[in-house]
C-alpha cells in the first residue's frame, strides 16, 4: 500500500532560518533512515530554497513554510518552501564573484524534478524540489493539531528535534486569542497560536 509520510513547519524571516531547516530536515530524514548521499543533497537543495525565500520582498511578518515529504509509491523526496512573495523563479546566470544567482542552478542541477506551483490556502508560491529516495523507509505518520489540544507527555517537532512536552498552560495573545506555552524537556518553552497547528506523537 502506497503511503505519503510528510512534516511541516514554518519559520520567521531571519538568516537562522536557514541552519534552522537544515538542522530540522537532518532530524527527519534520520528518523527515516537517509543514508550520508542524500541527506547531504537533500539539505543543500533545502538551504537554497529557503535562502531564496528569505530573500524575496513580503512584509516582515510573513513566515515561510517547509514541507517534507516522501511517497513510498513514487519512491521520491520531496521538498517544499512557501513564501508570500510573488513572481515566478527562475534559475540565474551568476558571474563570477558573484556572490547570489546560483541558488536554482544547484537545485535544478540536483533535483530529479522541481517547479513553482502556486501556494496553497493563502498568497504567494510554493518551490519544490524531488529528489529521487526509493530506499528511504519514513518513520510511522506523524499527527497534524492545534497546539491548543497538545497534552503533556506527548512528543512536538521543535526546533528540528521531537521533544517530550512537559507541561501545557494558555496566556494571552497580544493581539487577542490565546497562546499556548509549551515547556518541554530540554531548552526554553514553546510559545504558540492556540491554532497553530503542530506535529505530535505519543498519546492519543
Amino acid at each position: 500500500m502506497a503511503a505519503l509520510i510528510d512534516v511541516s513547519f514554518r519559520l520567521s524571516r531571519r538568516p537562522r532560518s536557514a541552519p534552522r531547516a537544515r538542522a530540522a530536515l537532518h532530524a527527519v530524514l534520520g528518523d527515516w533512515g537517509a543514508g550520508s548521499d542524500l541527506l547531504d543533497t537533500a539539505e543543500l537543495v533545502l538551504s537554497e530554497l529557503v535562502t531564496n525565500a528569505l530573500r524575496v520582498p513580503v512584509p516582515s511578518d510573513r513566515q515561510i513554510g517547509v514541507r517534507i515529504a516522501h511517497s513510498s509509491r513514487d519512491g521520491l523526496l520531496r521538498l517544499e518552501v512557501s513564501d508570500a512573495g510573488s513572481g515566478r523563479p527562475e534559475p540565474g546566470r551568476a558571474e563570477a564573484g558573484d556572490e547570489h544567482g546560483r541558488g536554482l542552478r544547484v537545485v535544478d542541477a540536483l533535483s530529479h524534478r522541481w517547479g513553482v506551483s502556486a501556494r496553497a490556502g493563502g498568497i504567494g508560491k510554493t518551490v519544490w524540489s524531488e529528489l529521487k529516495a526509493p530506499d528511504l523507509a519514513p518513520a510511522p505518520a506523524t499527527k497534524e493539531i492545534a497546539a491548543i489540544a497538545v497534552r503533556a507527555g506527548q512528543q512536538v517537532r521543535a526546533w528540528g528535534a521531537w521533544r517530550a512536552v512537559r507541561s501545557v498552560r494558555t496566556a494571552p495573545h497580544t493581539t487577542g486569542g490565546l497562546t499556548v506555552v509549551l515547556g518541554l524537556d530540554d531548552g526554553p518553552p514553546l510559545r504558540v497560536p492556540a491554532a497553530e497547528p503542530l506535529s505530535v506523537r505519543g498519546l492519543p
